[in-house]
This record gives structure tokens, C-alpha cells and sequence, in this order.
């Protein structure tokens, strides 16, 4: 490049007829080159060099051979590019990332507290020892399309304490009779609150049950899930008023409406009922004593963390060795410690 700026300035001194048959014989060595080499090699150097002809010269496209102007035109977009990309590299290090861990705790906050926005978890999270701005905080949050709203899980679980549940079932006896069996189970702790059974039942058969099964002292729920027989008659829904208990029917065909009776019921035939020969009603109503005593304050429950639902204590081994106790005839046993 050199040569060629001082060859350039050394043909400001010579003749015109001179440069001009100079300037014949290199123009006639270009279409040779030309026609014989199909694409020249081009460097860095000589890109540089045409980029900037091109800016300070006027006539720069009358003299191109080897190349098209469209290709000088995008060298120099690419320089331009380049050029910028370099002067906006980062030369010192911003503010530090957010670790995998605390993004996940971000999405979990959110997704645990739904009513919340970033600031509130924002707080959580300084409270927590985690160095952290609030716009990240955003940044990380789940995005939501609707607006937010608790869990049908949480809808229920705040209205268990409050919630309880009825139902029928029927059981053979040995003389081929029916006996109809009338159970009210407890939403809250999954506690059987009354059991009771006859061969003829009726309206005001059932409305009693409802008073024997809630004798006052608060123990009423709020809300009480029935089907829609019509045994549940005018009698019944009296007492369910005076009681101030709002009747919750099921829908129509519906009978997955009231899932925690109907467990119940499952739980009663495959633990108790399908292992005995029920001989008459009071025959079976000393058996579901049993096994309902044993049910509340023994049996353990899944959906209670693995307790009953009277919660039993954990007992230390120091106590002493263990015992087993039968329970509903033999069928079951529980254990704890005696010294």
C-alpha cells in the first residue's frame, strides 16, 4: 500500500501523455488479469484502501475492474459494524447474575403466593439474606395472562372447618334384609362426627340424626353437602335451619360432588363391613362403634400427614417397648409403649 501512495504522488510531477499511456497499459494488464483469473484474492489491506477511496474520492466507481461498487459499499458496512461493536464492547463487569437457586425460590414464591406482586416477594427474599433489586425480582416472576387468583385446593382448604358432608349406604344382613346406614363425616380433620342405621328410614328418621349428630355447643357446620334424595325432606331441612346449617344439594347425577363421604363409605366396606356377616341392626351397630372409634382416633390418614384425626402424640422410645392392641375384633391393631 505503501508503493502505491508513493507511485501515486510521484505521477503528480510527470507529463500528461506520459499518465495517459500509463494509465493505457495498466487498464489493458486489468482485463488481461481479468479474463484469465476468475476471482482475485482480495486482503484486509486492500479493502481498507478502496473503503477510503470511496469517501474522499468522487470518480471512485469509474475505476473499479476487479471489483463491483455494491461490493465496496458493503465492506464498509461491515467496517461500520465492526468498528461499533468494538467501541460498545463491555470494559467493565455490571451488576452481578442471579443464581439458578434464587430464580427458582422467585418462581416458587410466586407460584405459592399468587395474591403477591414483586414487591412483597421482594421483601421476603431480603428478609431471606439474598442481595437482590427489585426489577429482577420481576424479571424472574412467572408472566400471568389473567389476573391472579388462589388455588381451588386453597378455595377449599380455608372452607374445610366449616364444611361437613352426609350421605346413605345400604348393608345386607344374614336373613337377606337391608339395613340403611346414615354416616356425617367432618370436612375438617376428616373426622366421622355420627353413624346410625335402620331397616325403615324417613324424613324425620334422618332430621334426627342431623340433631344427634350436632347437639349444639358451636359444633354446627356452616355448610352441609347432601345428594338429592327426597328423604332429605321437609323435616330435615327444618332442623338443618333451626341448627342454622345451609344445605349444599349436589348437582343432578353428580355424585364425585361429594368425594370425602363417598371415601368414607369405600373406607367403611373394604376395612370393616366386607370382612364381617352382618347378623341384624344391632349386630352392626356395635361394629361400626368399634371400627369408628378406631377410624378417628387411630387409623392413620394420608391426607392428615400420616396422623389420625385426633392427632396421637409421638412416643419416645424411652418410653418403653411396644404393645400391640386389637382393634374391631382383630381385624386391625394399634401400638404404643408401656413401660
Amino acid at each position: 500500500m505503501i508503493s502505491l501512495i508513493i507511485s501515486a504522488l510521484y505521477s503528480l510531477f510527470r507529463s500528461r501523455s506520459a499518465l495517459a499511456a500509463e494509465n493505457l497499459a495498466l487498464r489493458h494488464q486489468l482485463g488481461v488479469l481479468k479474463r484469465s483469473v476468475k476471482r482475485p484474492r482480495i486482503v484486509t489491506k486492500d479493502r481498507i484502501l478502496w473503503i477510503l477511496l470511496s469517501r474522499f474520492w468522487y470518480a471512485w466507481k469509474d475505476s473499479l475492474v476487479v471489483v463491483k461498487h455494491d461490493t465496496v459499499i458493503r465492506w464498509h458496512r461491515k467496517g461500520f459494524r465492526l468498528f461499533w461493536t468494538w467501541k460498545c464492547r463491555k470494559r467493565r463487569q455490571g451488576r452481578p447474575q442471579v443464581t439458578p437457586e434464587v430464580r427458582a425460590l422467585i418462581r416458587r414464591m410466586a407460584n405459592d403466593n399468587k395474591l403477591r406482586g414483586a414487591p412483597i416477594i421482594h421483601g421476603e427474599l431480603l428478609k431471606l439474606g439474598c442481595d437482590i433489586s427489585q426489577a429482577s425480582v420481576s424479571k424472574y416472576m412467572p408472566r400471568i395472562r389473567k389476573p391472579p387468583s388462589q388455588t381451588w385446593r386453597t378455595f377449599l382448604k380455608n372452607h374445610m372447618n366449616v364444611t361437613a358432608a352426609c350421605n346413605f349406604f345400604v348393608v345386607p344382613t344374614v336373613p337377606f334384609r337391608l339395613l340403611y346406614c346414615f354416616v356425617v363425616l367432618s370436612h375438617s380433620l376428616r373426622r366421622i362426627v355420627h353413624f346410625n342405621a335402620t331397616r325403615y328410614p324417613s324424613d324425620e328418621w334422618t332430621a334426627q340424626q342431623i340433631v344427634e349428630a350436632f347437639p349444639g355447643n358451636d359444633t354446627e357446620p356452616r355448610f352441609l353437602i347432601r345428594d338429592r334424595d327426597g328423604i332429605y325432606g321437609d323435616c330435615f331441612r327444618r332442623k338443618a335451619k333451626v341448627l342454622n346449617i345451609e344445605e349444599a344439594p349436589l348437582a343432578p347425577h353428580s355424585p364425585w360432588q361429594n368425594p370425602y363421604c363417598k371415601r368414607v363409605i369405600g373406607s367403611i366396606r373394604r376395612e370393616c363391613l366386607g370382612h364381617v356377616i352382618v347378623l341384624g341392626e344391632k349386630h352392626l351397630l356395635k361394629v361400626m362403634r368399634d371400627y369408628i372409634a378406631y377410624y378417628n382416633k387411630f387409623r392413620i390418614h394420608l391426607s392428615l400427614g400420616k396422623d389420625a384425626p385426633t392427632s396421637r402424640p409421638i412416643e419416645s422410645p424411652s418410653t418403653g417397648k411396644i404393645v400391640a392392641i386389637p382393634q374391631v375384633g382383630g381385624l386391625y391393631h394399634r401400638y404404643k409403649r408401656v413401660a
